[in-house]
């Protein structure tokens, strides 16, 4: 039986990915995204891996492969969930005018939102069914004429998890699982500590020498979180493991569903989501945010349980394309949710997915005659901004070629965030799957790095931390730096500058420690502190600069050459961006790093040359190069994975700032519904390079 409900809930979502009438505009009705109300009937599933069926192309739309006789189902089977209708199984059976037959609570599930054409045959039905509350001591099956008030109909169909009206206060969110609640003793997690490492750039200075700007590295490594053996009929964590081997998190994704995202690119954002869905775990809760002209709360935030994973798969069939593109309020809905939900599993993050640009409040604005760019930071909600109110980072994903990367961008910055850069359209589920295994493993949180100077002469010059912010304090004696949230097993690399005065035998310049919230347990741990020292001879005949810190120093110089050549190809300066960008590859090649054979001085170069690539004339640089360059700063700034498009092609790959649990995900992503993958050269996650950079 718990089978058998599973099967139903994912042909069903099968059926919805392919359906014809959001290609042809049969299924555009009613708000976007709006609210869905599952069938009762559906039973707890075991979860066997989607399969999703191959589409084929035809010209009014998407289509599933049908046989000659137009259908391709037996009369006895219903075209919806695909499983046999017999009389006498306890499911009533409707029968249309045009003598096609389905489950009564599937039909009704597909009309509700005012579609009122025949999924089979595209027939318009002039009476359609609706289902009246289980609650009512009159309860049962009804047809209605075709022109009944929508909202009366609305109004008789009630679930009492769901509901069509968005409450005014969004604290409907599923309760947490109380054995969770309670189980932090049980936790093993952290067994392990972040490690902090410190590399000196060179490890000895003649003790009369002075120098103002000494670099010294600060390495972080997070402790690698367990790794469930999990099988390959059950991908998701089972309750007893996720509450011992990891924090559960709220995801709230708010996904484009306005027109330019019909046909393929709806099809792939739901076999995106589906593959998102079966791999949260029952401790983990999902809400769905779908906007396009305006925006619209699918369902609250669920556990994905079992029954939570069937409504999950409907609320996404429900998706329909039409109207524009309001990132604005998809945006505010998705932290209404957040800002209101009664309780808080210990990770929250925000997903956005668009295709478009915003086109209900950025506008270039006149100042003194001059068009001034718009204000990128007014789509963030304020609670957002304000990230010592909800540090709630939104991982943001650009699709196609039409996207605004430079309000995506934005946002993902505001906010904490990632933005990543998706090319081809088969890329979606690979790009959310690495972003959910890195969300699915989180281990450190609030962390922050702190830097006390030892030696009384000894002061901090500059901090490099990229998206992290940092200061410098008393005296110019201490530092901080504000790390944030750190995957199982994620490195971090900082460099600072510090004064080194002349002195005898050994100098002791540097103190770092660190301080961060187990996110189970909210136990604060402060690992044992690390200190740095030189040695001051006499007299040092050669020395070699760390190849760790030329590393990071090759690093940040590509991220600033990224940065000064966006600028200058947002002024048509495109040559003069090429330049710039050859002139670091010149360096990093001529680094001790990159003639060590380093590979992330490889993978920059590769990187750094395919950008170039990009910036040929304007036309390739706005289509596919500003937003390229725009995740790879997402990338380097923030020491994490973004997915990128990419055009290199070698049988060598490095993965750039990729966690463990990222590489696992993105393993189960390349095995799911292998029927529907399409290969795309346009689209890699991972950088090829030669052994060595070579500039041309």
């Amino acid at each position: 039986m718990g089978g058998s409900g599973w099967r139903k809930a994912i042909r069903g979502f099968n059926l919805c990915v392919y359906s014809p009438l959001a290609a042809e505009g049969g299924g555009d009705v009613g708000p976007p995204g709006a609210s869905y109300d599952p069938p009762a009937a559906l039973s707890p599933p075991d979860p066997p891996a989607l399969q999703l069926p191959t589409p084929t192309q035809s010209s009014s739309g998407l289509r599933p492969r049908v046989s000659a006789s137009g259908s391709g189902l037996s009369k006895r089977t219903c075209a919806i969930c695909l499983t046999t209708m017999t009389p006498g199984q306890g499911h009533a059976i409707f029968t249309a005018e045009c003598s096609h037959s389905f489950h009564f609570h599937c039909i009704t599930s597909c009309v509700k939102f005012g579609n009122h054409v025949c999924p089979v045959c595209r027939a318009k039905w002039k009476e359609i069914p609706f289902h009246v509350s289980s609650d009512s001591p009159r309860a049962r099956s009804r047809v209605n004429p075709v022109n009944m008030n929508r909202r009366q109909a609305h109004m008789s169909f009630q679930h009492p998890l769901l509901h069509n009206l968005e409450p005014c206060i969004f604290n409907d969110d599923e309760t947490l699982d109380t054995t969770f609640k309670t189980s932090g003793v049980c936790y093993n997690g952290s067994i392990n500590t972040v490690e902090i490492k410190t590399y000196p750039e060179y490890s000895a200075i003649p003790e009369s020498i002075s120098t103002d700007n000494f670099t010294i590295l600060i390495h972080l490594k997070a402790p690698l979180g367990p790794r469930n053996e999990i099988s390959s009929k059950n991908v998701y964590v089972d309750a007893e493991d996720s509450r011992t081997h990891r924090a559960p998190v709220d995801i709230v994704t708010v996904l484009d569903v306005s027109g330019s995202m019909s046909g393929m690119k709806l099809a792939l954002l739901k076999q995106a989501m589906g593959f998102v869905i079966q791999n949260l775990g029952p401790l983990d809760r999902l809400s769905v945010i779908a906007f396009s002209s305006t925006a619209r709360r699918l369902f609250p935030l669920r556990r994905m349980s079992e029954f939570g994973r069937q409504e999950a798969f409907q609320a996404v069939n429900s998706l329909t394309t039409s109207g524009g593109t309001n990132i604005t309020e998809g945006l505010r809905k998705g932290a209404k949710v957040i800002e209101e939900r009664k309780e808080k599993n210990p990770v929250c993050s925000i997903i956005l997915l668009s295709d478009g640009q915003d086109t209900y409040l950025l506008s270039p604005t006149l100042h003194n005659g001059q068009h001034t760019q718009p204000d990128y930071r007014s789509l963030v909600p304020s609670s957002i901004r304000d990230r010592t109110v909800h540090n709630v980072p939104v991982h943001v994903f650009g699709f196609g070629s039409d996207h605004d990367s430079i309000s995506m961008h934005s946002i993902s910055e505001t906010s904490g965030g990632t933005f990543s850069f998706i090319e081809g359209e088969g890329a979606i589920q690979d790009a959310f799957a690495q972003c959910i295994g890195g969300l699915l493993s989180v281990v450190v949180q609030e962390m922050q790095v702190r830097l006390e100077c030892l030696h009384h002469n000894v002061q901090l010059g500059w901090i490099k931390s990229g998206r992290y912010a940092s200061w410098v304090t008393d005296g110019r004696r201490s530092g901080t730096i504000d790390a944030g949230d750190l995957y199982a097993d994620e490195e971090r690399d900082y460099l600072v500058s510090v004064n080194v005065p002349p002195d005898h035998h050994e100098t002791h310049l540097l103190r770092v420690s660190c301080v961060y919230s187990d996110p189970v347990t909210k136990e604060v741990i402060n690992p044992a502190a690390v200190e740095l020292k030189i040695s001051r001879p006499e007299l040092v005949v050669s020395q070699t600069m760390s190849i760790e810190v030329d590393r990071q120093r090759n690093r940040l110089q590509a991220a600033e050459a990224m940065a000064e050549a966006r600028a200058s190809a947002e002024h048509g300066e495109l040559s003069e961006a090429v330049r710039l960008l050859e002139d670091c590859r010149k360096r990093i090649f001529e680094s001790e790093a990159a003639k060590s054979g380093d590979q992330l001085c490889a993978s920059l170069d590769a990187e750094l040359k395919e950008m170039q690539a990009r910036m040929v004339d304007r036309q390739h640089y706005e289509a596919m190069g500003r937003a390229y360059v725009l995740s790879g700063l997402s990338s380097h700034l923030c020491q994490r994975a973004t997915t990128r498009g990419d055009s290199t092609n070698s049988g060598s790959f490095t993965q750039t700032y990729q966690t463990p649990s990222m590489v696992d995900m993105l393993q189960r992503s390349q095995t799911f519904s292998p029927a529907t993958r399409q290969s795309n050269s346009k689209m890699r996650h991972t950088l090829s390079f030669p052994a060595r950079p070579k500039p041309r």
